[in-house]
């Protein structure tokens, strides 16, 4: 049994998908996809993952069963092989505040962490200057989403409840990115936002994710 994650050990994405099999204790294998090459657009690539995108997972488990997008993979792996494992919940009301997080994480925290890092980050790698007006606007933007984020910490541990879920998980890639960017007041400022401190220092000091942090 081992999960074969095609993917690029720094992206975003795979750290993704790695921390949660990480969490799950399931064995797998990265295939390293080189993105400078544009190997993700090869007709070979595009024929598993149509987008030409990484990762996507094959399953050799499961008759090879292939997936891709970062947390419908974390999903499938939860159902797959621990659904005990809390990271979805069972109890319907407890599910639907999980749902409620995962889709706090889609609306209002990926699109404006994922463009600071974008600017600030990725930018540098290719050799271009982030357009600092840009990272100014989801700065903005991303703090009064993260004080919103402090009023429902003060209610519950997690985002979805007392327990942990993959809602948190998921913030995990975008928001070390982030935290070691020059944004780490985001995430850890006791007297700005007390209750994103602490959640962040928790789930950021998870052995999964020190484990894949770096690079998968």
């Amino acid at each position: 049994m081992t999960i074969h994650i095609h993917g690029f050990a720094a992206s975003t994405c795979t750290r993704r998908v790695a921390v949660v099999v990480k969490e799950l204790g399931v064995p797998y294998v990265v295939h390293s996809v080189n993105l400078a090459t544009g190997e993700q657009k090869a007709p070979s690539f595009l024929e598993h993952q149509p987008f030409g995108q990484v990762p996507y997972i094959v399953d050799d488990a499961n008759d090879n069963f292939e997936l891709f997008e970062s947390r419908a993979i974390a999903r499938y792996l939860v159902h797959q092989y621990d659904a005990n494992s809390g990271l979805i919940p069972k109890d319907i009301k407890k599910l639907a505040k999980f749902e409620q997080a995962a889709s706090i994480e889609t609306a209002d925290f990926d699109p404006y962490a994922s463009k600071i890092g974008w600017e600030k980050v990725f930018k540098q790698f290719r050799g271009l200057t982030a357009d600092e007006a840009v990272v100014k606007q989801n700065l903005e933007i991303l703090t009064a989403k993260l004080d919103a984020y402090d009023r429902i910490l003060s209610k519950s541990k997690y985002l979805g409840g007392d327990e942990l879920t993959l809602a948190d998980l998921f913030h995990l890639p975008y928001g070390d990115i982030l935290s070691n960017g020059g944004f780490a007041d985001l995430f850890d400022n006791e007297s700005k936002r007390p209750n994103v401190t602490r959640w962040w220092r928790e789930i950021a000091s998870r052995p999964a994710w020190q484990a894949v942090k770096n690079g998968v």
